[in-house]
């Protein structure tokens, strides 16, 4: 490739169930977070792509070497994993802290659930995008941008789908958990 590397028959990282070695590295398999890190490369007529989250779904990075897509793999996973983490142990600090001092007002415990939510996720995770944001930069070089043709969205409408069904889901069962608590005391 002009500008980039390419491996022919190059399979993802996440497909690999043992260790990989790349020169001195070893590359340890981590299903969930490769499996999302994976969704941010592409391979395009100039090479390897990185098109990171948050940015312009039209614009990716030009991955030089493999090593340097290794670098930018372990970041990313970094910054997943942080969101995930703050996220999953936020959210069940909101729902023991509410759930634990649910009373008879359905609301105020909805209301004790929101402000621990916001203290404890939504103000950790705005810190945490400020970071990566910034980060980004020391990670990529600016002179390898390029455009890169937008995917097909049918499956990301799918994903996001999926993803707001699964959360009205857990917010109808922690409320009608919440209803069946409150009647019971």
């Amino acid at each position: 490739m002009a500008n980039g590397y390419h491996m022919a028959g190059r399979k993802n990282y996440a497909q690999t169930a043992a260790p990989a070695t790349v020169g001195s590295e070893v590359y340890v398999h981590m299903g969930l977070l490769d499996s999302i890190v994976d969704q941010c490369f592409r391979d395009e007529k100039v090479g390897r792509v990185v098109i990171f989250a948050g940015g312009p779904r039209d614009r990716g990075y030009v991955v030089q070497s493999e090593s340097e897509e290794l670098r930018i793999r372990s970041f990313l996973k970094m910054f997943y994993f942080s969101q995930l983490s703050i996220v999953v142990l936020g959210v069940s600090l909101a729902a023991a802290w509410s759930l634990g001092r649910l009373t008879r007002d359905l609301a105020s415990s909805e209301i004790i659930f929101l402000v621990i939510y916001g203290v404890a996720v939504v103000i950790p995770y705005l810190l945490l995008w400020r970071i990566y944001k910034k980060a980004l930069l020391g990670v990529v070089s600016v002179q390898n941008e390029v455009l890169v043709p937008r995917k097909n969205t049918q499956r990301q409408v799918w994903i996001i789908t999926a993803s707001l069904g699964g959360v009205l889901l857990i917010a109808i069962i922690l409320i009608g958990l919440m209803i069946y608590l409150n009647r019971v005391k």
